[in-house]
């Protein structure tokens, strides 16, 4: 069942993977594990298309199957739970990048694990996300982009973000089928994020520690 997901995904049977979905749902299976099919489903999308054997109507409608199992899956995350609040993500794709498929996973994980998350959405130039940074008061900032036309954005975009006063009140990850420690390196970011799980680990992680700050500071 898993891989008839991943190739319905692949292979954009969209009604297909919608059944298969459901049907794993109705079994009982951990919405994670169907979280982590779609994950593997996008890297081969991704890849497809780097290769030029698929093209933007593909990504858009793997982006469009990724946000309808989303909304399948949210619900069993959140049953019965009150899900808390335990810090503020923003996200966002950078300038000249339209990709957000990846992206959207991480925001979705995101939520699930408490976290209130502001997703800009994509091709977003550097004021864009310092303005949001401004407003939406969070402890950390995802820069994500699929192109290598992204790195010089992203370090545009750290570089903004820092000339604005606001680098040292945010832990910035990177992430996308091309980031590298390499990149993050090159842009200026404090971490990058191999997988949707990793940006979820890494923004638990700095939450906790400026939690463990702010303690230190009131004693």
């Amino acid at each position: 069942m898993h891989e008839r997901l991943v190739k319905a995904i692949v292979e954009m049977r969209e009604a297909e993977a919608m059944g298969c979905v459901k049907e794993l749902l109705d079994k009982g299976e951990d919405p994670l594990k169907i979280v982590e099919q779609c994950r593997e489903a996008v890297e081969i999308v991704g890849s497809q298309f780097e290769k030029g054997e698929y093209f933007l109507p593909e990504l858009i409608m793997a982006g469009h199957m990724l946000a309808e199992i989303s909304h399948m899956v949210k619900p069993v995350f959140s049953k019965g739970l009150e899900v808390k609040r335990i810090g503020k993500v923003l996200m966002g794709t950078v300038q000249g990048d339209i990709h957000d498929i990846g992206k959207n996973i991480v925001t979705f994980l995101l939520d699930a694990n408490g976290f209130e998350v502001m997703d800009i959405g994509i091709d977003n130039p550097p004021e864009k996300f310092v303005e949001a940074i401004r407003n939406f008061g969070p402890q950390v900032v995802g820069l994500s982009g699929l192109l290598t036309i992204a790195f010089d954005s992203m370090k545009k975009t750290i570089k903004a973000i820092e000339e604005a006063g606001l680098r040292n009140k945010v832990k910035i990850m990177i992430g996308g089928g091309q980031t590298s420690e390499k990149i993050k390196e090159y842009a200026g970011a404090d971490a990058y994020g191999k997988d949707a799980m990793a940006g979820v680990l890494l923004a638990k992680q700095w939450v906790e520690e400026k939690g463990d700050e702010r303690e230190m500071d009131r004693s």
